[in-house]
């Protein structure tokens, strides 16, 4: 089992940055992908990034790339989400998730996730 607890959610301006945690506890391993996602209200749940375990591999999509970055403290058993120039629509409730697929690249193949940090983004 693997539990994950996020954090550093909050309410921000337009233009200001957020730093979102996620500590993971359990039986997680170096072969695990870990994701971020997120889910605005009357939306589904999207993508926001991944990264492998040892933290040598990231990917992003084109809506959060070049403001988004996630890192990774295998040592803590942490994983980051920094969040730059944040935007109104960036609005949501942010969740990490684990995957013990290595580079897993859909959201099924997620088998753990936390409960979620809000993020909201006045204009």
């Amino acid at each position: 089992q693997v539990q994950l607890v996020e954090s550093g959610g909050g309410l921000v301006q337009a233009g200001e940055s957020l730093r979102l945690s996620c500590a993971a506890s359990g039986s997680i391993f170096s072969g695990y992908t870990m994701g971020w996602f997120r889910q605005a209200p009357g939306k589904e749940r999207e993508f926001v990034g991944r990264i492998s375990w040892n933290g040598d591999r990231t990917i992003y999509p084109n809506r959060v790339k070049d403001r988004f970055t996630i890192s990774s403290d295998s040592a803590k058993r942490t994983v980051f989400l920094q969040m730059d120039n944040l935007k109104p629509e960036d609005t949501a409730v942010y969740h990490c998730a684990a995957s013990p697929i290595q580079w897993a690249f859909q959201e099924s193949h997620y088998n753990y996730w936390g409960q979620g940090t809000q993020v909201t983004v006045s204009s």
